[in-house]
């Protein structure tokens, strides 16, 4: 443990170096401008989105897309996710020429040592979304310096304080959409003609597993219907890195699948 704790301190060191050094050229640019520079100048070879390709993602995903269709984006299918969306991904990467989508997803030896059963979502849904989220994404983008995620302000006080450049367990983080409004998002999406989710029409506006996901009332907040009637609105992605992997690192990606 001691030489995975040094492992980590120094690229947590490294990360909010890289991040700082970055922002000082870059804080005053966001959306596609800010994707440009990361991808194609800081980050070259060493940058990574983490995508969910759930029913806003497709703006970011259409914006790193111009700019190279070659980056790679990782997808996260935990096994708990709607057909839907996995058809949707399917659709995304078809319409946009994304060209180095991979999937990760949690290794079938830890599921079947700690959710067996498949319920662990209902008993303790934190292991669960550790199990199946954390674990497998962190193990994914490791190999990456740098990692674009779709995260914006409005999606919750969680993230009401969230800057377009950071440095976060290890990694600089990057979210060139954390100043985009709803209108922003969508007005995007309306006017590239780009595929809408399907499950945008039955009320669901922000999808995550299906068990722990329900249509948003009229006045919800989008995301107040995730983990419907639990105190919780994190998944763990982006506030928990494992110490170390559950026990077969890196066997949950399955490689390319597009």
């Amino acid at each position: 443990m001691a030489d995975l704790n040094h492992w980590r301190h120094r690229r947590s060191v490294r990360a909010r170096a890289r991040a700082a050094e970055f922002a000082a050229g870059a804080s005053h640019l966001e959306g596609a401008d800010l994707l440009e520079v990361a991808i194609k100048e800081a980050f070259v070879g060493d940058i990574a989105i983490a995508s969910s390709f759930g029913t806003e993602a497709v703006a970011l995903l259409a914006l790193a897309a111009e700019i190279d269709p070659a980056v790679p984006v990782i997808f996260l299918d935990t096994g708990k996710l709607f057909p839907e969306a996995l058809a949707y991904r399917r659709t995304v990467v078809e319409h946009l020429g994304l060209t180095h989508v991979r999937t990760a997803g949690p290794d079938i030896l830890d599921i079947a040592a700690i959710d067996a059963s498949g319920d662990l979502w209902k008993r303790q849904p934190d292991a669960c979304c550790y199990l199946r989220k954390v674990v497998p994404l962190v193990q994914a983008v490791t190999p990456y310096g740098a990692w674009i995620t779709g995260r914006k302000r409005y999606q919750g006080d969680g993230r009401a304080a969230l800057q377009p450049i950071e440095a976060s367990d290890g990694w600089v983080k990057i979210n060139p959409l954390a100043h985009w409004t709803k209108q922003d998002i969508f007005g995007l999406i309306a006017q590239r003609k780009l595929p809408k989710h399907p499950l945008l029409e039955h009320g669901y506006l922000s999808v995550g597993c299906q068990p722990c996901t329900q249509p948003v009332t009229p006045l919800g907040d989008e995301r107040d219907r995730r983990w419907s009637g639990q105190d919780k609105s994190e998944c763990g992605i982006h506030t928990i890195a494992p110490e170390a992997p559950l026990g077969h690192a890196g066997s949950g990606d399955q490689g390319a699948t597009i």
